[in-house]
């Protein structure tokens, strides 16, 4: 006899994806397919203010919504706003929004953040900075940080086709907004690149380049080209990953017949060279996955790279529970050959905490989707400990939970570290949001965490000066 099936806490469902109909919004109403999958006109018509959302919206939305998200941004945005129309769309995508549907999306809680989602007892950790991982301190060259022993991330530009609104990049990418005043470039982009290839050359045991920014939709492809083709023709290099959210939230872009006859000539001179390139995305939700992220990712590996692969972010209110984790796993896995490989807690940036979650509910979450997926496209959670980098969530080595402070160690050296010093010996601390902890935790956090806001804004005016000083060093 056949065995019973049993219940299980997650019910697995191929689903398939559906495109959201644009045309149930009234400012695209009339907008054909050819429009919509043109990478031209969505970057042309991305949604930038209020007035913009106003005139795809119409009057769906009601006052609160709008007054609600104007207050946003004028006392805690760290981003501006940016959605291309593709994004906007995956929002509320099963019906025609009402506010009270818009306020809930999973999607709009972080791309669309509104004044009421955020805390108002500790809507910053007195713990929290601008550049909540210190990358900025551990510049090589600028725009290059070499944290791993084996691997830097090279930012090669400052702007994005969409603006997510728990960025941790918040200190350097995208406008300007009246909570930050952000950090620029010193040099001309081209020698900005050029610096970052010289120290490739010159350091023969780094491997693996994360080419991010930004988003490496934005640079132009003739420059994007250029600049993976010089990576290519180093030795030492054996790993290229192109950091992408725009393969979800502008899939038009990696459409585009130049971009893929672009990613052709460089997937056949890395597979010359054993080189292996991948692009990582960053997919939040599983509605996000539409069939025309699941053409640009099978564009791109029809081109010849070695994966596509997911980055996502853990946070509250859009993806914290075992069943939204997995939905989004087999969509992206399932309908978009798209491989889950990281989510990230939420980092310590002001303005964060009503979407972080704690160290031990992450660990739950890291339990709660084990033994569902191929083990190889089981994502690992991870919390990127400032001055440490990537640590699975059961790395923990001390946890007070009372106080929601985790202490983690490390086995190498960054790039602002020396031998002789306590690096490989010492515990880093994370910590937890406030609003999470026991009744005790909150009270010591309450007596000792002092006013907080200000202490947030004199450790990133702490980062800017770090940041500077790094600036100094690599003109000069």
């Amino acid at each position: 006899m056949p065995l019973e099936v049993q219940e299980q806490p997650y019910d697995y469902r191929g689903r398939a994806l559906v495109e959201p109909d644009w045309r149930r919004l009234p400012g695209w109403r009339d907008i054909d397919v050819a429009d919509w999958e043109s990478a031209q006109w969505q970057r042309a018509h991305c949604v930038k203010n209020l007035k913009q959302l106003r005139s795809v919206m119409g009057d769906l939305l009601d006052e609160e919504f709008y007054a609600d998200l104007e207050h946003d941004q004028a006392e805690r945005a760290t981003m501006s706003m940016l959605l291309p129309p593709q994004m906007l769309n995956t929002m509320v995508p099963d019906e025609v929004p009402t506010t009270e549907a818009f306020y809930a999306d999973p999607v709009r809680r972080y791309m669309l953040p509104v004044f009421s989602d955020r805390r108002t007892d500790w809507p910053s950790h007195p713990r929290a900075t601008r550049d909540s991982l210190h990358e900025h301190e551990m510049w090589v060259a600028e725009g290059l940080t070499h944290r791993y022993p084996t691997k830097v991330l090279a930012e090669l530009l400052p702007t994005c086709p969409q603006y997510c609104g728990h960025c941790t990049r918040m200190d350097l990418v995208g406008n300007s907004t009246p909570q930050v005043d952000k950090l620029k470039f010193a040099l001309k982009p081209q020698g900005r690149l050029d610096g970052m290839l010289e120290y490739l050359r010159t350091h023969r045991g780094v491997r693996d380049v994360v080419v991010s920014g930004g988003d490496v939709a934005n640079l132009p492809w003739p420059r994007l080209e250029a600049f993976l083709s010089a990576l290519l023709e180093i030795d030492n290099i054996r790993d290229i990953r192109l950091a992408t959210k725009a393969l979800m939230g502008l899939p038009q872009h990696w459409l585009q017949d130049d971009i893929q006859a672009g990613m052709e000539r460089l997937a056949r001179v890395a597979r010359s060279r054993g080189v292996m390139i991948a692009i990582h995305t960053h997919v939040n939700a599983a509605q996000s996955v539409t069939p025309l992220v699941a053409r640009a990712a099978k564009a791109m590996l029809a081109t010849g790279i070695r994966d596509v692969r997911n980055q996502g972010v853990l946070m509250r209110g859009v993806n914290d529970s075992t069943t939204q984790l997995l939905d989004l796993c087999f969509a992206l896995l399932d309908g978009a050959t798209i491989t889950p490989y990281y989510f990230y807690m939420c980092d310590m940036i002001p303005f964060s905490e009503h979407w972080r979650v704690s160290v031990r509910e992450a660990q739950q979450l890291q339990h709660g989707i084990l033994g569902y997926l191929p083990g190889f496209a089981t994502p690992r959670i991870v919390c990127d400990v400032p001055y440490v980098g990537k640590r699975w969530v059961h790395q923990v080595a001390e946890y007070d939970e009372t106080l929601g402070i985790s202490y983690w160690r490390k086995n190498y050296r960054t790039g602002i570290e020396h031998p002789g010093d306590d690096a490989l010996e010492r515990t880093y601390e994370y910590y937890d949001p406030i609003d999470t902890l026991p009744e005790r935790g909150q009270a010591w956090w309450r007596e000792h965490g002092g006013a907080h806001l200000a202490v947030a804004e004199q450790r990133a005016a702490e980062s800017r000066s770090a940041s500077r000083r790094q600036l100094l060093i690599d003109t000069h």
